[in-house]
């Protein structure tokens, strides 16, 4: 199943510099695996925001809610999901 998904991250202003980094790491880390594995196939970052918008291919909803609520960043994250179905007019 595929999922368009959009992210827009808010780190608290008083957040300290080091504590942002090390999340930070940690999601690139983890969303760096996903990628590997293929279940997080596409990862777009929206110019001029702290957001991007993402395609993930996984079993099922519940698979996908497991996945963005294991993201480091995922507190402090606006998470808009949508579901993909193939469109009868494409090619591919």
């Amino acid at each position: 199943m595929l999922y368009l998904v959009r992210m827009d991250v808010r780190l608290p202003a008083d957040m300290p510099p080091a504590e942002a980094e090390e999340i930070k790491a940690r999601e690139k880390a983890y969303s760096q695996s996903l990628q590997r594995e293929g279940r997080w196939p596409h990862l777009w970052r929206v110019a001029g925001e702290y957001a991007n918008y993402s395609v993930f291919d996984v079993g099922s909803h519940d698979e996908l809610h497991g996945l963005l609520t294991s993201l480091p960043l995922f507190p402090y994250m606006d998470i808009a999901v949508t579901p993909l179905a193939q469109h009868p007019s494409a090619i591919a």
